[in-house]
């Protein structure tokens, strides 16, 4: 051996006896155990091999609705980041600062956009000195203690032909509500959310922060249509998951061409700065699903570079789709014929006499006709069960896309009734009754308890427990506190003899 491997050797064995004292004095006396994190789910939001690896920059869905409680207005909802684990920090969830996060607005149906709202985030940061999110609990969004946050600024750009005739910031310097780190961090968080909500000039507001995932569904889709015997529905893949959403509530009549045409069609994107300086497209979202199962692999990263104008090369994957293709091949249900005009009146058009705008050029959006009202009791359904409020017209958080989906893709337009889904026909929290109506973001304190706490206590009275004397002599405070000086004095005595057998293992010659 050399002195090198010699010097090594000895440096890995103390390493090891000491951490094995400290594991024996410190972790067995505090009766620490060990926890596995969940193993990660595939997700149909990871739509496209490239942005799949770039989350920060990943919109998962999009969502347009007359709004509940204030119908002469609109909200648009678009989330980025799918499968974000509420403990996962400490860095949590930011939105990209080299990113602009669009919402786009085609109001006269000619597949180019009118109207685009953009957003653009600063990261702000109070101490660097810490690894910590939080250096305290959090009970406002300008606490001290919140030691991370973002700001977006919202810019209205108006163009016409694709060219901007004008340029205004309508917001500067907003704050984003946090990623939920637990309710020791912040034990109100609802306060936070409401603290995020910006109002705006004529009636409007904006939001941006982290949300619970609102699309629900069984992503075992992917193995194999669920299962290849149906054995693998009902189970809510996103449930418990969290995202990042902005949400825009605006007058209809701002987003609108005329009282005459209340049709708008919606779509998002997200532009990424290169190395040289330019910001370029790469992700588009506008309806559910198309580019997670109607466009093949050879298609999904130019359809996320692509706009709607230049749709058409995308056309025979809704006119002959493979999904229908996939259910014969393994349900033995007969596919449609082919050409699928029908999806391309539902998904490339508008449907007729509902959202479809007059002089339409077919392109991928999610039309809304901003003039029906909302319904009183929305069905998960919506048009194919006769509430013509909900999907495809526009898109509600509460519409069973999944289940709409299959159905039309089966031909339920074509006199093909059936009633195909998922079993997942809800989300598994509640939706907020005002803007920006998403459900507030699971905590990252979920989960069990340890054994002996009941979860009460905030972090403050938790740190004063910790500080108070010791308990009356015979209670477990004082046996846990006997027992852990003792296995420290056993640490120490085995951290001392370790020193010593290194420093006579530095004297030997080999």
């Amino acid at each position: 051996m050399t002195p090198i491997s010699r010097t090594g050797a000895g440096r890995a064995s103390i390493a090891t006896v000491i951490c094995g004292a400290l594991a024996a004095g410190g972790l067995a006396a505090a009766g620490v155990t060990a926890l596995e994190p969940e193993a990660a789910s595939a997700s149909s939001h990871r739509e496209a091999p490239l942005i799949s690896g770039t989350p920060q920059y990943d919109n998962t869905d999009v969502y347009a609705f007359v709004s509940p409680d204030k119908p002469d207005t609109t909200t648009i909802v678009a989330n980025w980041i799918p499968f974000e684990e509420p403990a996962g920090g400490p860095n949590f969830f930011p939105f990209a600062e080299d990113a602009q996060y669009d919402l786009r607005i085609d109001s006269n149906g000619d597949a180019q956009e009118d109207l685009l709202f953009r957003y653009t985030f600063k990261t702000h940061t109070k101490n660097e000195k810490t690894f910590l999110y939080n250096t305290g609990p959090v009970e406002s969004l300008d606490d001290p203690d919140l030691n991370i946050t973002q700001t977006y600024d919202l810019e209205l750009i108006k163009l016409k032909h694709l060219k901007a005739v004008s340029k205004t910031k309508v917001a500067d310097d907003v704050p984003v509500a946090p990623s939920n780190v637990g309710k020791a961090s912040m034990p109100d968080y609802d306060t936070l959310r409401k603290q995020a909500v910006h109002k705006l000039a004529g009636g409007a507001q904006t939001f941006a922060g982290q949300a619970d995932d609102p699309f629900f569904l069984d992503l075992r889709v992917f193995d194999l249509l669920y299962g290849g015997n149906l054995s693998e529905v009902g189970n809510d893949t996103l449930k418990g998951y969290n995202v990042n959403s902005i949400a825009l509530q605006v007058p209809n009549s701002f987003i609108t061409e005329s009282h005459e045409q209340p049709v708008v069609g919606v779509w998002s994107t997200t532009q990424r700065k290169n190395a040289k300086g330019y910001f370029s497209q790469v992700s588009r979202l506008g309806n559910p699903l198309v580019n997670e199962v109607v466009n093949p692999l050879k298609d999904k990263d130019k359809f996320n570079a692509s706009t709607p104008r230049d749709d058409a090369e995308f056309l025979e994957n809704v006119t002959n789709p493979e999904l229908p293709k996939l259910i014969e091949a393994i349900y033995k249900i007969p596919a449609p014929a082919e050409p699928r005009n029908d999806l391309v009146d539902v998904f490339l058009k508008g449907v007729k006499d509902l959202n479809q705008p007059p002089h339409v050029t077919p392109s991928e959006q999610l039309r809304l006709n901003t003039s029906i009202e909302p319904a009183a009791e929305p069905k998960r359904l919506g048009v194919l069960d006769g509430d013509n409020a909900g999907f495809p017209n526009g898109r509600r958080l509460t519409d069973d896309v999944i289940d709409a989906s299959l159905q039309v893709v089966e031909g339920e337009l074509l006199g093909a009734k059936n009633d195909l889904g998922d079993a997942v026909d809800k989300n598994d929290k509640k939706f907020e009754k005002s803007f920006p109506y998403v459900a507030l973001p699971t905590e990252g304190s979920r989960g069990p308890l340890a054994k002996g706490v009941d979860g009460g206590n905030d972090v403050r009275s938790q740190l004063g427990d910790a500080l108070q004397p010791a308990g009356a002599e015979g209670s477990d405070d004082m046996r846990l506190m006997a027992a852990s000086a003792g296995a420290g004095a056993g640490g120490i005595v085995l951290i001392g003899a370790a020193l010593m057998w290194w420093r006579r293992m530095r004297n030997r010659a080999y």
